[in-house]
């Protein structure tokens, strides 16, 4: 499964301060309905993500009914970005039945 989104870059002051993109109310029902075919646990959903240039591997947290792209130093140091900085985030989901699907 492939997603594309786009959204602010925000940070949370939770029990591991990060920042984040938030993948919008449309996409992440389509994300919890393929959940079980990608979780390897506790609702987090591994994937390969891309802004801009930059590869990185990461897991998608759920939060509020939503779920959120971490967005590690690196990346944002790669790709210039700043705490507001509207982003674009695709993703890949591997599904354990090895099918293809692609969300826009």
């Amino acid at each position: 499964m492939n997603v594309e989104i786009t959204n602010e870059l925000i940070y949370w002051r939770g029990p591991s301060p990060f920042h984040f993109v938030t993948v919008p109310a449309r996409e992440s029902k389509a994300l919890r309905e393929s959940a079980a075919e990608i979780t390897y646990g506790w609702g987090v959903l591994p994937t390969t993500a891309t802004i801009g240039e930059t590869e990185f591997t990461t897991s998608l947290f759920p939060k509020d009914g939503l779920y959120l792209v971490p967005v590690k130093v690196k990346v944002r140091r790669a790709e210039g970005l700043e705490l507001g900085d509207i982003v674009t985030v695709r993703m890949e989901f591997d599904l354990e039945r090895g099918t293809k699907q692609s969300l826009r």
